[in-house]
């Protein structure tokens, strides 16, 4: 029974772990007159 937990295991985390990944990006939003900038990862007032 523990080979088989261990097998079940070993078999699920890659895939987990596949699923963890590729939210590097995530939907942001400023407050009025500001902007993201992608260098700073923040908003930014806009100029002029």
């Amino acid at each position: 029974m523990r080979t088989l937990l261990t097998c079940l295991v070993l078999t699920l985390a890659p895939a987990a772990a596949f699923a963890a990944c590729g939210h590097d990006r995530t939907a942001m939003s400023c407050s009025d007159g500001t902007i993201y900038d992608a260098d700073q990862q923040r908003c930014v007032p806009t100029t002029g």
